[in-house]
Parts: structure tokens; C-alpha cells; sequence
């Protein structure tokens, strides 16, 4: 019986999928529990498991987008099931319970990231037999481009483990390794090669859209963050008794819900010449993934952040936060925006930014560090803690004088804390 691997549907909004990555080839042998194919969303990418183990018959090649609950890949047991599947036309087969499509017999395969642990073996795999291997020894062997072919599996029926290819690395290591002439691309010695494909292929599709499509305008400027520090440090002082550590971004998103309230415009979209007033207001915060944001940047929606108390924000921004890290975000937890905040953070160095709309909402706002700077105050320079600001709004649906508006609603709440408490 053949194993389905199935487009899961990930969201109550989610059609379709990009097919990003096969982990492995045509007619490789696949353990229940790996990763076998890595597929995106509008926004999130996802790992698909395989249900069972067996040799892998692709129906949907890389890079082609599908509907919900399609099959692209079977699992089967036998080189015969593979083999007579080969010589079949591909076909477009979804799994059970989609209307006017009828599921080949198998099972839908569950969805997860985490890589099942297998056993060991002990005996070389002869000619022309298949390589029993556990799927960390697997991908561990993938990560460091050694022949599993020729690794002894010291495992129950000669099963390759963990620490048979560990072994395996450290001969390879010995070895002097051959010194290929460096690649050169116009001129210039070429130090790596990274694809455009997968998140970072979405992202710059999404940029370069979002600037085709909206007449963009960024003005830029500071607000006096001094009691917005205070009112920060004292909330951190009673932690304890708030239940949840408030960062700055927590206030932020709170005092923006607060201001899109009052100036509605900002949260709202320009759709087939209608400018559509949002009433949700859906507050995106943009992460950045990895421990250096190399692995790109999701947006996760804070919903309903005008009727939210600070207390929930922040802790429904850490979860998402946790979620976004883990690879965990679902397509919900990332539709449905209606305003953006990006925010450099504490370790930033650059002071303003041009941040790029979020589409298909109107406005997005960027914010530096927080930094001591002098002021004139009442006639007098003191030293204030200043926090600048970067609004890009679409000049097609807001004009310059309601963007300083609900700039000026958001200094008030931001230096006045009393008002932002409100």
C-alpha cells in the first residue's frame, strides 16, 4: 500500500502551495519520519513528513505552485510498486474527501518538522539492496556529502547510525582534500553561490510588488521617548506582579492601536479602486529568523491589537516570536494585516530606515533604537532618550497631512505615558 504525501492545508485561508524542494530523488529510499519535501505558503514555509518508509515516486516537480489536499509523492515498499508506478502518466490526484477527485488507496501523510530517530545495523548492503539508515544518520550524512554506500552500519541488520556516519566524517576529514580552482562570475572569484529560491525568493517577489503597485512616500522623524523609557523600566520593575516582561515593541504595537483608532485611514487598503476602511485592527510585527536574520523575515499578525491590553499583546508577540523561530508559524498566524511595525531594535546602528509596504495594507512603520540625545525643552538643552521613525505610507490612498496626524497621536502617547494608559 502506497503512502500519500498530500499537500496539508494549513490554514482556513490556504489554497494553494509552492512546491520548494524535494529532499530527496526519484526512486531514493525515504524513512517514515523524514523530511521528504519543503513547500511555501504566501508567507510561511513548511516541512512535509513521510508517513512511511519506501522509495519515492514524484508527481509534482519543484517550483509549481498546488492546490490544497493534491498528491505530489508516493511512498511504496517494493522496487516493483516503484517501477510499475513509473510507467503510469503522472496524474492530478488528490487525497480523500475532495470534491470530483478520487484518492488512490494509501494513507494522508501527517505534517510535522521533527525527524523520527531510528535504530542501527550492522552488514554492508550488497548490490542492488537498499541502504537501511536512520533518518538522523540520514540527514547527517546529507549535511557532510558522505557515500552512504560505502559506510558499515553497525546497527541491528546492518543499519547505518548516528554514529556510524560521525565515524565516517572524521575518516573523510583525514583525507587531503582536493583544491578545486575558485568560480569566477565577471571577473571576480566567487566565495558562494546561494540560490534565490524559497523564503528569500518570496520575499524579494513581494518587495519589488509592493513598490510596482503603490505610489510609496517615507517621511522620517523622532519622538521624545524619555517617559516612554520610565514607563518601561517601571513595568519591568513589577514584573512579578505584571506576569510578563514588556519590551518596547509590546508598547509600540499597543500605542499604534491606540492611534489607528483614532486615525482609521492608516488601516486601510486600496482594493480594485475602492479604499476599503479596515475595522480589525491586525498589527504585524516583522521578525527576523535565524541568529543573525539570515534566514529571512515573517511578518506574524497581532489581531484585534485595539482590543487588547498590553499585558495580552506582549505575551501574544512572544509566542509568535517563538512560534516564527521554530518554523512553527501557520499561513493564520501571518493574513490578515491590516498595519505594519518593523523595528531595528537595541542593537541597531542605522537610525532611519525606507521600510516597504506590507501589501496589501497602506502603511508601515519602522523604528531605531532608542538613543540619548540633546533637546531643547521649555528653553532648555537637556538630555531626552529619542526614538526615530520611519512612516512609508501609499500616497494614492493617504495624503501627507493625515499621515502627520497619526504621527502626532503617536507622540503624544509616546511621551506621555499617562495617555498611552488610557
Amino acid at each position: 500500500m502506497a503512502a500519500q504525501i498530500v499537500i496539508p492545508k494549513l490554514g482556513m485561508n490556504m489554497v494553494y502551495a509552492t512546491m520548494i524542494e524535494w529532499k530527496a530523488k526519484e526512486g531514493d529510499w525515504v524513512e517514515k519520519g523524514s523530511v521528504v519535501l519543503a513547500i511555501e505558503t504566501e508567507k510561511t514555509g513548511w516541512d512535509v513528513v513521510a508517513e512511511g518508509s519506501g522509495f519515492l515516486h514524484i508527481l509534482v516537480e519543484e517550483g509549481i505552485q498546488v492546490e490544497v489536499a493534491r498528491i505530489v509523492g508516493l511512498i511504496v515498499e517494493t522496487k516493483d510498486e516503484f517501477e510499475r508506478l513509473q510507467k503510469e502518466p503522472p496524474k492530478e490526484i488528490y487525497a480523500s474527501g475532495v470534491k470530483g477527485q478520487e484518492a488512490p488507496s494509501g494513507e494522508v501523510a501527517q505534517f510535522s518538522t521533527q525527524i523520527a530517530t531510528g535504530g542501527a545495523s550492522k552488514e554492508m548492503p550488497s548490490e542492488g539492496e537498499r541502504i537501511r539508515i536512520s533518518p538522523v544518520a540520514r540527514k547527517m550524512a546529507e549535511e557532510h556529502m558522505i557515500d552512504i554506500s560505502k559506510v558499515l552500519g553497525t546497527g541491528p541488520g546492518g543499519r547505518i547510525t548516528r554514529e556510524d556516519v560521525e565515524k565516517a566524517i572524521e575518516e573523510k576529514k583525514k583525507v587531503e582534500p582536493i583544491q578545486l580552482p575558485p568560480e569566477v562570475s565577471l571577473g571576480k572569484r566567487v566565495k558562494a553561490t546561494i540560490p534565490l529560491k524559497g523564503m528569500r525568493k518570496s520575499i524579494s517577489e513581494h518587495m519589488v510588488r509592493s513598490l510596482s503597485v503603490s505610489a510609496q512616500l517615507t517621511v522620517m522623524g523622532e519622538f521624545d521617548a524619555t517617559d516612554f523609557v520610565k514607563l518601561r523600566e517601571n513595568l519591568l520593575s513589577q514584573e512579578r506582579t505584571v506576569g510578563v516582561r514588556i519590551t518596547y515593541t509590546d508598547l509600540l504595537v499597543f500605542a499604534i492601536a491606540k492611534a489607528l483608532k483614532d486615525h482609521p485611514l492608516l488601516n486601510s487598503s486600496l482594493i480594485d479602486n475602492e479604499i476599503k476602511v479596515w475595522e480589525d485592527i491586525n498589527i504585524g510585527v516583522a521578525v527576523s529568523l535565524g541568529e543573525k536574520g539570515e534566514k529571512g523575515l515573517i511578518v506574524p499578525v497581532i489581531k484585534n491589537a485595539d482590543q487588547k491590553s498590553l499585558v495580552e499583546i506582549s505575551k501574544m508577540i512572544k509566542e509568535m516570536v517563538e512560534k516564527a523561530q521554530a518554523g512553527k508559524l501557520m499561513p493564520d498566524d501571518v493574513t490578515g494585516g491590516t498595519f505594519t511595525l518593523t523595528s531595528i531594535g537595541g542593537r541597531g546602528v542605522s537610525y532611519f530606515q525606507t521600510p516597504i509596504i506590507n501589501q496589501p495594507e497602506s502603511a508601515i512603520l519602522g523604528a531605531g533604537p532608542i538613543i540619548e540625545r540633546p533637546l531643547v525643552r521649555d528653553g532648555q538643552i537637556v538630555i531626552a532618550r529619542m526614538i526615530p521613525f520611519s512612516l512609508t505610507f501609499d500616497h494614492r490612498v493617504i495624503d501627507g497631512a493625515v499621515a502627520e496626524n497619526f504621527l502626532f497621536r503617536l507622540k503624544e502617547l509616546i511621551a506621555t505615558s499617562g495617555l498611552l494608559l488610557v
